[in-house]
């Protein structure tokens, strides 16, 4: 994504450390997302003990004996998992490696971002010895979203980018509306795992939880909104900047078509629950992106200005 929006900053001269090891960082970044996709398959599936032991399925690498569609979206999202724990170990080697030629806080943010993906994997097995405890699932998502934002702020920290001095308002609006609709999205993980939405159609209970879920869409909604106006409004913004609030606000008008949508059919459509979930996580890794390079605008300019001051 940001790849090509910063095409007119990107050096044309032979690839540095930093550039592979951001375009690794976008790359274990989508995989993250496509496992995120497949781990909402196989929750609205009822697949998530499809294999009823871990990390082995049935006790082999590959139950070729008890495959089907379930246990094969059980088997798959354990294996993207472990490709992508193996990338995580990679991306700590080479942040290591070539520590002289990179930012001095990489090392450590790759670090970080590897004990997340292993905390992930431990509550990943835990939602099945612990047979879908709707607490471990839900924080199952939530630690697989804060693996994603992370490997989003670092492949946007490393990119070449020139801030032009007019982001100072909206590095904490944006900062703001990502950490809302994170929350919204843990929200939506909980209505999730306890089938919330399911019992308050069939017996009246759990409504709370899904009322929640539903009346929380206005915070994130209103911020996200302030983001593209606030961008919009501010003078000479750097494009990046345009486009980033513009793929959020798509975002956001998808997500919540969708959530109706879901609501409506009462989740009987399953891909619509899955890309519900899909573009929730795009729309928060895009507000990470804004947020990042707002700060990067905010840092990387004098705290006061002339021009600053005459505005």
């Amino acid at each position: 994504m940001a790849e090509t929006v910063l095409h007119q900053d990107v050096r044309t001269e032979a690839t540095t450390p930093v550039d592979f090891i951001r375009r690794f960082v976008w790359k274990i970044a989508v995989a993250t997302l496509l496992l995120m996709a497949v781990g909402s398959a196989t929750r609205v599936m009822n697949a998530g003990l499809a294999c009823p032991d871990w990390p082995l399925c049935y006790g082999q690498l590959v139950p070729s004996q008890q495959m089907n569609l379930q246990v094969f979206l059980e088997w798959f999202h354990r294996l993207d998992a472990a490709l992508i724990g193996l990338s995580a170990i990679a991306l700590v080697g080479l942040s290591w490696w070539y520590r002289r030629q990179s930012p001095p806080w990489l090392p450590l943010a790759s670090a970080f971002a590897f004990f997340s993906i292993v905390f992930q994997g431990v509550l990943g097995g835990l939602t099945v010895t612990q047979l879908l405890r709707f607490d471990i699932v839900t924080a199952h998502l939530g630690c697989a979203l804060l693996f994603f934002i992370t490997l989003i702020a670092i492949g946007m920290a490393l990119l070449p980018y020139e801030g032009t001095g007019t982001a100072r308002k909206l590095a904490l609006v944006s900062l703001s509306a990502a950490i809302l609709v994170y929350l919204q999205s843990i929200l939506g993980g909980l209505v999730a795992s306890r089938w919330a939405l399911h019992q308050c159609f069939g017996a009246s209970q759990l409504c709370a939880v899904m009322n929640s879920h539903i009346a929380g869409v206005v915070p994130p909604t209103l911020a996200t909104l302030a983001v593209l106006i606030m961008t919009w409004r501010t003078p000479a913004v750097h494009p990046t900047l345009r486009l980033l609030a513009n793929t959020a606000a798509g975002l956001l008008v998808c997500q919540i078509a969708l959530g109706v949508a879901t609501l409506r059919l009462h989740l009987q459509v399953e891909p619509l629950t899955v890309a519900h979930q899909a573009v929730g996580a795009t729309l928060l890794g895009s507000l990470v992106a804004f947020a990042v390079l707002a700060w990067r605008d905010v840092l990387s300019t004098p705290r006061f200005s002339p021009s600053q001051a005459n505005s």
